[in-house]
């Protein structure tokens, strides 16, 4: 990341915009996916389903159908297949744009361009929450989607506790080119300690990952994590409605 991209990211973690009080009675995690490549379903759903795990998808209604850097994206059956299973369709633009960089018009008409790709492609509502493409956000764009979502993701690693910043959700990487298992044991602890709000973003699941992606073992080994932590898995819009908020 550029020191621009470095500056708007450090301004809009300090900037209170939606600092809300949390009411969890215990700790939660929430699995997530963004883009999605399509193996985070066809490998990574089977594995959620054997803990009883729902995660949450991000979508960029442009990756749908596609194949890009090796990697085969979604398709439109997939979206009823993975609410039907009870996760979450959650939105990441239709254009996977960068919120730190683009007009709020042109970011809110991207966004409502792929709320209506989901409508048409699998009648869904609109979604409800958001991560932001490539972790990048500015004050504005995230006073402006905090606006416009329940909730917005981001990709600075932190237990979420106390009062949960809604504008930036912190999230730890299940990601290839950082994975480090004793950085999630210590994660899953921290968040087992006290009622806290635990969230892990990745991309694919394979055996030979993209470095966004996590392997099937990696994503085993938090799930087993978290079951040894009696820490339910459950959707974002779930950990919200137990948070309270």
């Amino acid at each position: 990341m550029d020191l621009i991209g470095r500056f708007h990211r450090a301004c809009a973690r300090a900037a209170p915009v939606k600092a809300t009080p949390s009411a969890l009675a215990g700790s939660v995690a929430s699995l997530t996916f963004d883009d999605f490549p399509r193996s985070a379903w066809t490998a990574g759903g089977p594995i959620l389903d054997a803990y009883g795990a729902k995660a949450t998808y991000y979508v960029s209604g442009r990756f749908c159908g596609a194949r890009e850097d090796g990697l085969d994206y979604f398709e439109a059956a997939d979206l009823t297949s993975l609410t039907s299973a009870g996760h979450e369709l959650a939105c990441h633009t239709f254009s996977h744009l960068n919120a730190a960089r683009t007009p709020w018009a042109q970011l809110q008409a991207d966004i409502a361009a792929n709320a209506r790709f989901m409508q048409d492609a699998a009648g869904l509502p609109p979604p409800r929450n958001f991560a932001y493409p490539y972790g990048d956000l500015s004050v504005a764009s995230k006073r402006r989607c905090g606006d416009a979502f329940r909730s917005s993701r981001g990709i600075y690693p932190g237990v979420n506790r106390g009062r949960l910043d809604l504008g930036q959700v912190r999230a730890f990487p299940l990601e290839a080119r950082s994975y480090d298992s004793a950085v999630v044991a210590a994660a899953v602890h921290e968040a087992s300690s006290a009622p806290a709000w635990l969230v892990f973003f990745s991309h694919d699941v394979s055996d030979d990952p993209s470095p966004y992606g996590c392997t099937p073992a990696m994503l085993r080994t938090v799930l087993d994590l978290l079951r040894d932590s009696a820490m339910p898995v459950v959707t974002v819009d779930r950990a919200l409605d137990l948070a309270g908020v």
